[in-house]
């Protein structure tokens, strides 16, 4: 039998819906999310997958309904404590790597540390630990443009986990990848986050990055189907 820690309630969506306009994305979606478990959310073009993402990240507000998140209700955040919840609690892994060009490497890694007003000797340790677990630390130093697209979204990786986020989100992180770097790419997401112990939440039209995950939803039709 499992034990209350392993059937924790990380994320908690109560019938959430989502509309922009007349067009109706997300209706009345239902959805808990298990500390360190791990989903790959799938469905087709425009079904809603990132929209979805982004209202669990509180990048975006549900229409109606409510997302509890380690159960605190986003509805309740104030603007300050809601760019809190995205800088600490947790981590974005995007298609697109979003590095600024004029930054280092280093520099676009430390950027959430700083924002947040984290303490830089404390996360350089950590940034210098996933550096070398992910084969990049010879990249640190570089800046974007110098650096290939796998080592640029592995830089975005170790972004996106050098605070030790409880919840690290991906949206479609090897749409960009050749194959060989995205099955690197999927095998270090996951064992990283089972490193950590965090939840991780992959969205993916690649069915073999969804062949490495056990729990998958479906999207469709504004519901997700488990």
């Amino acid at each position: 039998m499992m034990n209350d820690q392993e059937n924790e309630v990380l994320i908690n969506l109560e019938n959430i819906t989502k509309s922009f306009g007349q067009v109706n994305v997300l209706q009345g979606i239902s959805l808990k999310l298990i500390k360190g478990e791990h989903y790959v959310i799938q469905g087709a073009s425009g079904s809603g997958k990132s929209t979805l993402l982004y209202l669990i990240g509180g990048l975006d507000l549900p229409t109606s309904g409510e997302i509890w998140a380690a159960k605190h209700k986003l509805s309740d955040f104030e603007d300050e404590q809601l760019a809190l919840y995205r800088n600490q609690f947790i981590g974005f892994v995007f298609q697109f790597h979003f590095l600024l060009p004029s930054m280092s490497c280093l520099d676009n890694i430390f950027l959430p540390s700083r924002i947040g007003g984290g303490k830089d000797p404390v996360t350089r340790e950590r940034i210098d630990e996933l550096a070398s677990k992910l084969d990049v630390l010879h990249c640190l130093n570089k800046f974007p443009f110098e650096i290939s697209g796998g080592e640029q979204q592995r830089i975005n990786i170790i972004r996106a986990l050098s605070l030790n986020p409880q919840l690290l989100l991906c949206d479609e992180p090897t749409g960009n990848l050749d194959s060989v770097n995205t099955q690197k790419v999927t095998n270090l997401l996951k064992d990283l986050a089972i490193a950590h112990g965090q939840t991780l939440v992959i969205v993916t039209h690649d069915n073999n990055v969804a062949a490495h995950f056990d729990k998958r939803l479906l999207l469709k039709d504004g519901v997700v189907y488990t």
